[in-house]
Parts: structure tokens; sequence; C-alpha cells
């Protein structure tokens, strides 16, 4: 089976989108604060939110690339295949890279690992919505 990275790259874009809508925006309705990403990167990266903003989605399209070169042994229909995708980077994020940026493992409470997760498998089941059937379509673009 050949990647398309085409639709590995918009559903990065499409996935990344959501995940910061869902901690900028949701978050705060789910009782917890305000969760921005590129803020969050942008400290280990010498304060700068460009940079912030832009590892945050580069994350997000190597990650959906990753995706697209595993989706084909995930069982289920698309967006289920990347939801469970995503539970491994979550798991990374909240045992390695938060405390990589000074943070406490699993972002130091339940109820904070738990949004962090959701905005995980939200990404994760855009980015298999619109990367699809893993064998529809394929290219090497």
């Amino acid at each position: 089976m050949k990647m398309n990275f085409a639709r590995a790259a918009a559903g990065g874009v499409v996935g990344t989108v959501v995940m910061t809508v869902i901690g900028m925006f949701v978050s705060p309705m789910m009782g917890m604060p305000a969760m921005n990403p590129a803020e969050m990167l942008a400290g280990p990266m010498g304060g700068s939110m460009m940079m912030g903003w832009v590892g945050h989605f580069m994350i997000g399209m190597v990650l959906a690339v990753t995706y697209g070169a595993v989706a084909s042994s995930l069982p289920g229909a698309p967006p289920m295949r990347g939801a469970l995708f995503a539970i491994a980077p979550w798991l990374m994020a909240q045992v390695a890279v938060m405390p990589m940026m000074g943070m406490p493992l699993f972002s130091g409470s339940a109820q904070m690992a738990m949004g962090s997760l959701v905005g995980h498998v939200m990404y994760g089941a855009a980015v298999g919505a619109i990367y699809g059937h893993p064998d529809a379509g394929a290219a090497t673009d």
C-alpha cells in the first residue's frame, strides 16, 4: 500500500485546527483552563508565538503522515482508526513531552489529562476522516 501524502497533510492541518479549537474554546466550557498548544510550545522554543504555531502545525502534519503509514493496520472505519492512532501521541505527550516542558506527568491532573485526551482523539478522528480508507486513492505524491 502506498501512502497518500496530500491527504495525510490535509488531514494533519484540519486535525490540528480541530484540536486547537477544542483546547482553546471547548476546554473552558468543560471547566478547564484554555489550552493553547502554540503557547505551550513557544516557551521551550525561545518564547516566539510564531514558532509555537509553526511547531504545533508541523507536529500535527508529521503525526498525520505517520498515521497514513500505519492506517491499514488499525481496525474500524477511518475516523475510528484515527482516534485509536491518536492515543499513542497523547500518551507520549503526557509521559514525555509535558515533563520536558516543565509540567508534571499527565498534565498534573486527571481532568487536564482527560481534556488533552479528548483533543487528541478528536484530532485523530479528523485525520482519519480526511485521510479516508487507507487503500482508496493511494498515491505517492
